[in-house]
């Protein structure tokens, strides 16, 4: 596997795959051709049926200025859901091209080439080796992961951890309607100061943390910066627990980050076996994984052993399996945000459950993992983010009436 700290990209909403991976597409391909006097970059796939309203055409042109953009919603048979086909063009005739991929949460693969990213890390293939090694050494999640790691890993996850405060603090200020013509308006900061009569510590706290996801969600609605947790669509729940565990139950930062550091490895886990991209898989993929990844930092973080860590990533994956992906209009909107809150909830649930109930368990992490593979890869295509099916395609039938 991996490096966990390729988990988390800093990056302009409103899509990892679709902004994220595109964008840093671009930067790569204009690198090896920088004298070329145009240059045409061709979509297949989702990032045809979705990336008008995702904004991949201005992801592209930012990294790559002046590039001709075209969707191409006709190719079947594609190597990767989202892939892109970039040419430079010098006097009119193609110098150089290449397809890259853009493979979920802000990662790319460029087609016959290993990039610095692709290099192993971890040589267990699975969370099950990683408890062997654990349980064999008689070492936490954390520490194994600081063992593999080395230099670096605080402050890749420190530099995380402040974007993702950063776009929970500007998420609660903001108020007006996010851009794309759905006229969706802000919630954050009405979530957050419309305390009820009467309320109970836990309708607060699940208020609060609401607020968080959405203030996150909006503001990758809205393009601006977020953290892949593991990708922009799923971008909110992360965050809204750790930062409310933080700030409002007052742990310390140094303890965020490895709990941090536990949901990478959960991600990783997840990227490596099945898929953490909504264009391959569904939503399960995206915010299946992300809850799974909180509810194991959240059980790291309350200080679980590491079968109920276990356990608790594994509930919340299984009952998020099947998890469509249908963004109305292409946008990552409804249903995304209202699903991170919901997500963010769900995750202390299966901690719950995990703490009392690990030694009963019968399904792995790993064979649940298995499982939302299988699923995302037998669910038709018009529930993998083409908006052809689902919420986006009931809307646009009401919405035509």
């Amino acid at each position: 596997m991996k490096s966990v700290k390729s988990i988390y990209k800093i990056g302009n909403g409103p899509s990892s795959s679709h902004t994220v991976g595109p964008y840093h597409a671009a930067q790569v391909f204009g690198e090896r051709y920088p004298g070329a006097e145009e240059y045409r970059v061709t979509l297949y796939g989702s990032l045809a049926f979705t990336g008008e309203g995702h904004g991949t055409g201005k992801a592209i042109r930012s990294g790559l200025p002046g590039a001709q953009v075209i969707f191409d919603r006709e190719k079947k048979d594609l190597p990767h859901p989202n892939t892109m086909l970039f040419e430079a063009l010098q006097n009119g005739q193609t110098v150089g091209s290449c397809r890259i991929f853009s493979v979920g949460g802000g990662a790319i693969r460029i087609e016959n080439e290993e990039s610095a990213e692709e290099r192993e890390v971890y040589p267990q293939k699975n969370f099950s080796e990683i408890l062997e090694i654990c349980r064999g050494k008689g070492i936490s999640l954390t520490r194994f992961i600081r063992e593999m790691e080395g230099a670096g890993l605080d402050d890749s996850l420190r530099a995380a951890w402040q974007a993702m405060q950063d776009a929970i603090h500007r998420g609660l200020q903001a108020e007006g309607v996010l851009p794309g013509g759905l006229g969706v308006s802000r919630k954050a900061k009405t979530l957050y100061e419309k305390r009820c009569y009467n309320e109970s510590a836990d309708v607060t706290m699940n208020r609060v943390i609401a607020a968080y996801a959405y203030a996150v969600s909006e503001e990758n609605a809205d393009e601006n910066i977020v953290v892949t947790a593991p990708t922009c669509g799923s971008c909110g729940v992360l965050p809204a627990v750790m930062y409310y565990m933080h700030s409002d139950r007052g742990f310390p930062e140094q303890e965020i980050l490895d709990a941090l550091a536990v949901a990478a490895l959960i991600g990783n886990v997840i990227r490596t076996n099945a898929s953490i991209s909504g264009a391959e898989c569904g939503c399960q993929a995206e915010i299946g994984s992300a809850c799974s990844m909180t509810a194991g930092a959240l059980a790291s973080l309350y200080g679980l052993n590491i079968d109920q860590i276990e356990y608790a990533a594994e509930i919340a994956m299984e009952h998020n399996l099947g998890l469509t992906c249908d963004p109305v209009k292409g946008l990552v909107q409804i249903p995304c945000i209202e699903r991170n809150a919901v997500a963010a909830m769900r995750a202390i649930s299966s901690v719950n459950l995990s703490r009392f109930l690990y030694s009963t368990r019968k399904i792995s992490f790993d064979e649940v993992v298995a499982t939302m593979y299988r699923t995302g890869r037998d669910m038709n295509e018009k529930y993998r983010e083409t908006s052809h099916g689902g919420l986006a395609q009931i809307y646009q039938t009401y919405d035509a009436q």
